[in-house]
């Protein structure tokens, strides 16, 4: 097993490649004044993610590379997440407007939060605005790093001590970024530990949801006539086509089942 620090300098050299590689960064796509969303004059898009058939079975994440994760798992094992479903519902679809929005949005001031708790990622899967801010934590008391593996989107790989390290003991480290460009969907891993993943849909409007353990999804969205896209990251993606009027709402479902 090795040791923080020797993880600390595979992670560097790593990290360091990563960004020679990487493209220079580039401004936001937006043509003309960005618009801002009115919640007051949208409806409402909802609908459930169904898996139809028999899921196949998660697996424990295998933590004993390293043992600080080992440990806070030994009575809670770490299933894995690329197929999660409750009594027939599809956990962790991205669903978004991929066609009938015109012009880029506002991102909002708030920042997302991607929080490395428990040796994983937290939200598996999530979605956020071109410019609007990244917040990366590390909540746990062992090294992780962020590696985005984006085509669009400049990648980073970052490494974060743990809350154990020095004068960062007992504070999570927190690192701000941000993407330019809208991707679906850019994968997200930590070189120290194979098993963590995360997946971020990269939009350049807010009109998109993530799949609840029951399989709901809803967002609001300005009145218009929209196709929406369920994507997954195992199971591919879908469309369906909506139509909403102010304060009106519309539904979708989609089915996926393993190929």
């Amino acid at each position: 097993m090795l040791t923080q620090s020797a993880w600390l300098a595979t992670v560097l050299v790593i990290a360091a490649i990563a960004a020679g590689c990487g493209e220079s960064a580039e401004k936001s796509e937006a043509n003309g004044p960005l618009l801002k969303f009115d919640p007051a004059t949208a409806g409402t898009i909802s609908g459930t993610v169904i898996f139809q058939g028999t899921p196949p079975p998660p697996t424990p994440a295998d933590m004993g590379a390293d043992e600080a994760c080992h440990t806070n798992h030994v009575d809670d094992p770490q299933l894995t997440q690329d197929v999660v479903v409750n009594n027939g519902k599809l956990a962790n679809a991205f669903i978004y407007i991929s066609d009938g929005v015109s012009g880029q949005y506002q991102p909002p001031a708030d920042s997302v939060v991607l929080d490395q708790r428990g040796c994983r990622y937290a939200p598996h899967v999530f979605g956020i605005m071109v410019g609007q801010k990244l917040a990366i934590k590390n909540s746990d008391p062992t090294l992780h790093n962020i590696h985005t593996m984006g085509s669009q989107n400049k990648q980073f790989n970052i490494a974060q001590y743990g809350t154990d390290h020095g004068n960062n003991a007992g504070k999570p480290q927190t690192t701000v970024k941000e993407f330019t460009h809208q991707e679906i969907m850019i994968p997200i891993s930590c070189d120290v530990h194979g098993w963590m993943r995360s997946y971020a849909g990269v939009l350049t409007h807010p009109f998109f949801a993530v799949s609840g353990t029951d399989g709901s999804f809803s967002f609001k969205a300005p009145p218009g006539t929209y196709t929406l896209t369920a994507w997954h990251e195992r199971l591919g993606k879908q469309t369906a086509q909506v139509t909403i009027a102010s304060g009106g709402s519309a539904s979708a479902t989609f089915t996926f089942s393993m190929h």
